[in-house]
């Protein structure tokens, strides 16, 4: 079974979840809500298959290596893979600086992974698309550029 945990909020996501599980693999959908959150789930044995990165363990602390296949998908369409990956586990938010006493409010991504594997994926999907980014932390990007804020938001787009 493949189970994705989508949170209530926004329910834009979980009907996308829907819709890419039945565009690739799935006949039958479940959506099962919790507390907070729904799970968006459908049963196959070739889930393994399209995800061979899955395994026992936690992510951070097992490879996480694309495979052939999948690296050529990423190479032609890497805006819905950071789409992805910001967001399930990025945010767009206005960041606020005081710099000499004047406030300045401006758009920013941040990232954040505990897989260096999963960090370097999305820098090469920001690197495919020439969006700077910079580390801020070990396991956290920026993107906090206007130019590139912008490309981002062509790619990613708003939570819904």
């Amino acid at each position: 079974m493949l189970r994705i945990s989508c949170t209530s909020s926004w329910p834009g996501l979980i009907n996308a979840c829907d819709d890419a599980m039945r565009a690739v693999l799935a006949e039958k959908v479940q959506r099962v809500p919790q507390r907070g959150c729904v799970n968006v789930q459908s049963y196959g044995k070739h889930w393994p298959c399209l995800f061979p990165q899955h395994g026992p363990g936690k992510k951070h602390e097992r490879p996480i290596v694309l495979a052939d296949w999948q690296r050529s998908i990423v190479e032609g369409h890497p805006g819905d893979f950071l789409r992805g990956l910001f967001h399930s586990d990025g945010c767009r938010f206005a960041n606020w600086v005081v710099v000499r006493g004047k406030e300045y409010v401006y758009p920013r991504y941040m990232f954040t992974n505990e897989s260096a594997d999963i960090m370097g994926l999305c820098q090469w999907g920001l690197d495919l698309l020439g969006i700077a980014w910079r580390m801020n932390r070990r396991n956290s990007l920026s993107v906090a550029r206007r130019d590139a804020v912008a490309a981002l938001d062509r790619h990613v787009g708003p939570k819904s």
